[in-house]
């Protein structure tokens, strides 16, 4: 269940509330009254294996390289 804090709290206890975020709780920080920010912990994302990377690399060795030509730096930035 989320916690609700005030913006001031959150930010003079700012330690506090991650250690208990990375323990797993989620915060709803409010702004005179009203929410402006969630504050939850990360979702994980998941690792490729070993093996999924050298399946994704065999299948990007398929595809022939992409030839783009000359540009310079200033080019790059044109619009």
């Amino acid at each position: 269940m989320d916690r609700i804090i005030t913006a001031t709290e959150a930010n003079q206890r700012f330690s506090e509330v991650l250690r208990d975020v990375s323990a797993g709780e989620s915060f709803t920080v409010t702004s005179r009254g009203k929410p402006v920010a969630e504050i939850t912990p990360p979702k994980t994302a998941k690792r490729l294996s070993k093996e999924d990377l050298k399946a994704l690399w065999e299948e990007m060795d398929r595809y022939p390289p992409l030839i783009t030509g000359e540009w310079t730096r200033d080019e790059l930035y044109e619009r």
